[in-house]
């Protein structure tokens, strides 16, 4: 080998191993990654957590920082400088201190971090630093409902509304996904359980908030990311969104049963009756298209933790519209009719909520309790009434009224462990603690307690504060439940704010039975699964009802 060759061959080689080949990023990756490490920063670097910066103008220096990069190398070394801007990171001792509390890390995952095709090794290092030494003083941008309530879901706090946000700001466009992708990433308790990993969600979403080519388009992909979190708890509500799904109701509400929607209940009984609507008949086909077929198009923007949640809260997706009419197929007395029927203002409804019995007496023998009208002032001359009835039938296929430990006390001579909770660890952002197991009954305020059979009714409009006083009256001796699928959103409610003052929410606290079962996205534990017929609302019955007696028959 010639000596040219051997010094070329040399130099090659070495220079192979100075010269390493950039890494590319698209634009989605790039700005991904800005977004989490932006959120990382504003939860754990201990200048950032307590408010010392300006932390939303941050994200727009790093975004125009950022823009020109085009490979890992360049970014990574732009955020490791904007990082080291942003001062010292003294050694934390208490970060590295073993806890007593029971940790539950199912929604932990920083993992990301690690991703050496998005980051170089050295700012992977300086990002698993500050993990390590992470802020542990009190958050500036998030506190818990502690202070008001004995929950300890999370409150945002110090997060400026931009109420002149126009749609055509790409920075508050992406500061608003920035925001809720890391609030829901670091304080939503059931975050494990989306059908779409929450990572993957902020890829996907990514490009709608970047590129929208309209207000309507900005405003879908908002609904959409709201949505993704598969939570009943968390809707959204704009002028925009509202004009596009249509302000205009048909005069009727309906139920949606074997892919047919069932009208349940007038809206207003004179235009029901002018449009010739009636209970019981079975719409197929809105403006000849089927309607769970709209149901299915509109899916990724109707809210639920599940699919018979979503079903009941499509209620605005399926007949809405903008003009004042509709044509529907629908089935009356086995006879088909296709018709147009009119669309109102809901306003023009006048509508009013029926008030129904709060308690009676059936068969003389059996109470039935309406949980959604009882009040806590009712309680006891209730319970009084019905102490002495060989059973009793809670309806809660409603909102009770916070009268779940009055009425338990009635119920268990001692107490009983009914629920356990996780809430957010903001000193380990992305963590959370299980608190103290609750207890119902075992009240000494009460004269005599209950000693014959209880039954509970559910359905899909079981949600929250019913699901939970649901799994308070299943802790009873004698208890059976009956009915459908809820709406398994548990727990109490975070409000979140988009940019522009748009508000949304998130179930705050994990519920758990005390065996460890969940009850997000599943619903409460069920004993005898009932759901209403198309035959049985024809025919004025209440199916779920009568399955409760037929039982108590035997």
């Amino acid at each position: 080998m010639g000596r040219f060759t051997l010094i070329f061959l040399i130099t090659l080689f070495f220079s192979g191993q100075v010269i390493a080949k950039p890494t590319p990023l698209n634009e989605t990756e790039k700005l991904a990654s800005v977004g989490k490490v932006w959120g990382f920063l504003k939860y754990y670097h201990p200048n950032v957590a307590k408010g010392k910066f300006n932390w939303d103008e941050q994200l727009f220096t790093i975004l125009a920082r950022t823009e020109k990069t085009n490979s890992k190398e360049e970014l990574s070394q732009v955020l490791i400088d904007w990082i080291g801007s942003l001062g010292e990171i003294k050694p934390c001792k208490s970060c590295q201190t073993p806890t007593s509390t029971a940790r539950f890390n199912k929604n932990f995952d920083l993992s990301w971090i690690q991703d050496n095709q998005l980051f170089s090794k050295q700012l992977s290092d300086k990002l698993r630093f500050i993990e390590t030494n992470r802020f542990q003083g009190k958050q500036y941008y998030v506190t818990t409902a502690k202070k008001t309530t004995k929950a300890q879901n999370i409150i945002i706090q110090n997060e400026p509304e931009y109420p002149n946000f126009l749609w055509k700001d790409k920075n508050l466009r992406l500061l608003a996904l920035f925001r809720y992708w890391n609030t829901v990433a670091y304080f939503f308790p059931y975050k494990y359980q989306m059908d779409t990993p929450w990572n993957d969600v902020l890829t996907q979403i990514l490009p709608k908030f970047l590129h929208p080519e309209s207000e309507l388009d900005y405003h879908l992909a908002m609904l959409e990311l709201v949505v993704h979190i598969d939570d009943s708890h968390a809707g959204l509500s704009t002028d925009t969104l509202n004009e596009y799904f249509g302000n205009n109701y048909i005069p009727v509400t309906h139920r949606i049963i074997d892919n047919k929607a069932v009208i349940v209940r007038p809206f207003n009984d004179s235009l029901a009756r002018l449009n010739d609507l009636k209970i019981g008949d079975v719409i197929s086909k809105v403006n000849g298209q089927n309607v769970i077929d709209v149901f299915e198009e509109r899916k990724n923007y109707i809210q639920g933790s599940n699919h018979a949640a979503k079903l009941a809260f499509a209620r605005n997706k399926i007949f809405n519209g903008s003009t004042d009419s509709v044509t529907v197929e629908l089935l009356r007395n086995g006879k088909p009719i296709t018709k147009k029927i009119g669309r109102y203002p809901f306003k023009d409804f006048n509508y009013e909520q029926p008030t129904k019995k709060k308690y009676k007496i059936l068969n003389n023998t059996i109470g039935y309790v309406n949980m959604g009208e009882v009040t806590q002032e009712d309680v006891s001359q209730m319970m009084d009434s019905l102490i002495d009835k060989k059973a009793i039938i809670f309806d809660i296929r409603n909102y009770p009224k916070g009268t779940m430990y009055l009425i338990a006390n009635y119920l268990n001579s001692s107490p009983k462990e009914f629920v356990k909770i996780v809430v957010p660890d903001l000193g380990y952002p992305g963590r959370f603690k299980w608190t103290k197991t609750l207890k119902c009954g075992g009240s000494n305020k009460t004269k005599e307690h209950y000693k014959g059979k209880i039954i509970l009714l559910v359905n899909s409009q079981t949600i929250s504060r019913a699901e939970f006083t649901t799994m308070a009256f299943q802790t009873y001796d004698n208890v059976m439940t009956i009915g459908s699928q809820t709406c398994a959103a548990d727990g109490n409610v975070s409000p979140i704010g988009f940019v522009g003052g748009f508000k949304t929410g998130i179930s705050g606290t994990g519920i758990f039975y005390p065996d460890g079962t969940k009850t997000q996205r599943v619903g409460v534990k069920i004993d005898v699964e009932v759901k209403p017929t198309i035959a049985g609302i024809q025919e004025g019955r209440d199916e779920v009802l009568e399955k409760a007696l037929d039982l108590l028959k035997d």
